[in-house]
């Protein structure tokens, strides 16, 4: 009974105004019973795991090997660590470097063509002791530790000399296959055998998939 009311009151008041009117029909709890122009926002579906990863790997022109080696070009000494990110304008490799001056550094290096972007020395105390020991004696590098990786289980975008892993230093390393599946494996600095990271290890790897 409201709904005809106000429609008949809009159109009295728009033949006495002279002009014309739209009539929309509203329903009993007050939202458009007919189209509306206004615009909807769709929900979101879930997003597959791993297609992000999976698209910088893609776009990466500089593999971790090389950006481990363009980092130690810079600064010589040991690559403890490899990130590939995009937080940043554009594609890069974030690497730590334990100098030959026992200093820190960190870099940020072209995923493209692997210039050297940005560098500083880490500030701070040096709470590294453990990774310190386990790079004297490692005999699988960083780079090494990647190529690793790599052969068995995609492109590689994370290194990290992990020195709290079960009281002893690993290689912790990310991959990711085309499919955009990830991938967490674990290299023994001395040793060089490749593991599958244990499936609570491996926080990020929701496909969890280093098992294959």
């Amino acid at each position: 009974m409201k709904r005809h009311l106000v429609i008949a009151t809009a159109a009295a008041a728009a033949l006495v105004a002279g002009g014309t009117v739209t009539a929309v029909a509203v329903s009993g709890d007050g939202a458009p019973a007919g189209r509306s122009d206004a615009p909807t926002r769709q929900a979101d579906g879930p997003g597959r795991p791993g297609t992000e990863d999976a698209r910088e790997a893609a776009a990466a022109k500089v593999t971790a090997p090389q950006a481990a080696a363009a980092a130690l070009k810079a600064v010589p000494g040991t690559v403890t660590g490899l990130d590939l990110d995009r937080d940043r304008p554009g594609l890069v490799w974030d690497a730590d470097v334990l100098g030959k001056d026992g200093t820190w550094h960190e870099l940020t290096l072209d995923a493209g063509d692997a210039r050297v972007l940005n560098q500083h020395v880490e500030q701070g105390d040096d709470d590294h002791a453990r990774e310190r020991a386990a790079l004297k004696s490692a005999r699988t590098d960083a780079a090494g530790a990647a190529r690793k990786a790599a052969a068995a289980h995609g492109t590689v975008t994370s290194v990290e000399l992990d020195g709290d892993h079960r009281a002893r230093a690993v290689w912790e390393v990310e991959t990711v296959t085309k499919d955009g599946k990830e991938h967490t494996l674990l290299v023994d600095p001395n040793s060089g055998k490749l593991t599958a990271a244990p499936a609570h290890d491996a926080d990020d790897d929701d496909n969890d998939g280093a098992d294959d």
